[in-house]
């Protein structure tokens, strides 16, 4: 009893010790480790119609190229989209300028009445409030630039990546096959195989359950009449592949868009009333029935590792939670020492033993 102790320690302050190096490498190195994430995603996602291509006696560069270059036209025609859409926004603006600074003033005589602070304290205290804006104004351009220049190497490099891993796949399979020449060589093969499977099933159930959540909200919107109906419903679908976040900020974004530039307050409501049915309707149908049966991780350990991949990556680590999480967990159900962690992972609740009276 006195050596099982110590071995069931060492394993435990090995794993924890292992799990903080990953973290603290993720960290550190998050501006180069990312797009290789995504790029991994995106292969996983078009592996089989590269697979298809090389089974039509297509050159493996070429049945590479066909769908990630389809994949890129794709992306770009969204990207004109939600642009076109953004510019026809900015010319109603000095409309939804006027709504907007009348909204203003009846809220400060509203929170007049209820505070008893004058408006001409409340602007003074807005003028401050812009003033230390201002001041830190350098730290938000310097941020500003920082993110622009990561989406710029994102565009660049995702489709360098992704075609190379696709290229050079067999290449690091074999190289993670013969990495563990100890007997655990199929072990290593079925990881690699349930990994590719879980990834591919996730991306593509994830773009289909963004498909289904952008028809039901242009359908809800369209029938409501709001402004640019088909913008808020793909800004909202795209804002919704962010987990648990996502959808707040679409519902915030989408009924003050909606607040501003109609008539009436109600419409805003009915937005919110609409993306609230259709969230209820993704999460216990659509999510489940499209992506669920794949990636079957348990809403606490998703909810913390969602919250863990924003500390450590911000919202690209955010949207990638979900996938390391499950093909972990892949990891951790073959891997006898980390079968407890599998375990903790999954949505599934032991059985409870049966006392023996």
């Amino acid at each position: 009893m006195e050596t099982t102790k110590p071995a069931f320690h060492q394993r435990l302050s090995t794993n924890l010790i292992t799990l903080s190096i990953l973290g603290a490498v993720l960290y550190i190195g998050k501006d180069l480790l990312l797009p290789i994430f995504f790029a991994i995603l995106l292969g996983t996602l078009l592996l089989p119609a590269s697979r298809y291509l090389q089974r039509k006696k297509f050159p493996e560069p070429i049945s590479i190229l066909i769908p990630l270059v389809l994949f890129l036209i794709i992306f770009a025609c969204v990207l004109y989209f939600l642009s076109y859409q953004v510019v026809h926004f900015f010319d109603d603006l000095p409309e939804i300028k006027e709504k907007i600074n009348s909204l203003f003033t009846s809220i400060q005589r509203w929170f007049k009445q209820e505070t008893k602070v004058t408006i001409t304290k409340q602007n003074q205290y807005l003028k401050d409030l812009t003033e230390n804006i201002k001041k830190g104004n350098s730290n938000f351009l310097g941020s500003t630039v920082a993110t622009l220049t990561n989406i710029i190497s994102y565009m660049v490099l995702l489709p360098i990546y992704t075609f190379l891993l696709m290229y050079y796949r067999s290449t690091i399979k074999q190289f993670l096959i013969s990495t563990f020449r100890n007997g655990s060589e199929e072990k290593v093969k079925e990881v690699i195989v349930e990994s590719t499977n879980v990834a591919q099933h996730y991306v593509l159930g994830l773009c289909l359950e963004t498909a289904l959540v952008f028809v039901l909200n242009s359908v809800g919107f369209l029938i409501i009449g709001i402004k640019y109906p088909i913008f808020l419903a793909l800004l909202a679908a795209l804002l919704n592949l962010v987990p648990y976040a996502g959808m707040l900020v679409a519902n915030l974004l989408c009924m003050l868009v909606t607040l501003v530039s109609m008539d009436s307050p109600a419409e805003a409501i009915w937005v919110g009333v609409v993306l609230l049915i259709v969230q209820i309707f993704d999460n216990n149908i659509g999510m489940p029935l499209i992506v669920g049966s794949k990636v079957k991780i348990n809403a606490l350990v998703t909810i913390i590792g969602v919250l863990v991949g924003g500390a450590l990556c911000g919202i690209p680590g955010m949207f990638l939670a979900i996938p390391g999480l499950a093909v972990m967990k892949v990891v951790f159900d073959r891997v006898p020492e980390m079968k407890p962690w599998g375990m903790l992972l999954s949505d599934k609740s032991p059985k409870p033993k049966k006392s023996k009276d």
